[in-house]
């Protein structure tokens, strides 16, 4: 009875364990702050706001959601509604490096001159080729407004805000399958017994058909 309960208790503890993986989170999410550095019709401008990014899985992609805590760089004049499009690039490293650049909706409200420009959240789809763990890291942000263009480059190296464990379409993997050479028995101890175990099946299953071939020819020949 006690080497039951062992048992029971072994076993209960090695479920929970593989619940706990499971379980476990297939993407980090980290809070970063972005020093971006922007070029404007009116001269340098800078700002440092933390990025976020957020993911969930759509269809054969991922949905990206891009979050500024706060404004990036200012306009001497009010910006009616509508006046300003983002745009940003994210950065992607890792198993499947590249980038993917994510939009957003004009301002709803106008923004008032030489204050902080609010951007709103950023949104694409990123669409894996190889599947592994990537990391996605805040990129070029520009703005559009009333005719100009302003650039604004992270100058402090973020690190990135998301990690994830993506999968390809079509289950797409960076690691390669292993040649019909490497599949072939090895020498080690194991794997020569059951090399030898196989050719003993062989020998053995030859040795019957001899039997039988031999006890046929025989009932031929009495016959």
């Amino acid at each position: 009875m006690p080497n039951q309960k062992r048992t029971a208790l072994a076993l209960a503890s090695g479920l929970a364990g593989a619940a706990v993986l499971l379980a476990a989170p297939a993407a980090h999410a980290t809070v970063v702050d972005v020093d971006y550095k922007c070029k404007t019709p009116i001269g340098d401008k800078a700002a440092v706001s933390p990025i976020d990014i957020k993911s969930v899985k759509s269809g054969s992609g991922y949905k990206l959601t891009m979050s500024f805590q706060k404004g990036v760089s200012s306009s001497p004049v009010e910006l009616g509604k509508g006046a300003m499009n983002p745009s940003a690039v994210i950065k992607v490293g890792g198993a499947d490096p590249g980038q993917l650049t994510v939009t957003g909706p004009a301002n709803t409200a106008a923004i008032p001159a030489n204050s902080p420009i609010k951007i709103s959240d950023l949104s694409g789809t990123y669409t894996p080729k190889k599947s592994g763990k990537v990391t996605l890291t805040a990129g070029v942000l520009t703005i559009k407004a009333l005719g100009t263009t302003t650039t604004c480059t992270p100058a402090n190296n973020p690190g990135p805000s998301l990690t994830l464990d993506v999968t390809a379409a079509g289950g797409g993997t960076t690691r390669t399958e292993p040649s019909t050479q490497d599949a072939l028995p090895k020498t080690g101890p194991m794997d020569s017994a059951i090399a030898l175990g196989t050719l003993g099946g062989t020998v053995l299953l030859t040795g019957a058909a001899g039997v039988l071939w031999l006890t046929r020819r025989g009932q031929h020949a009495a016959g």
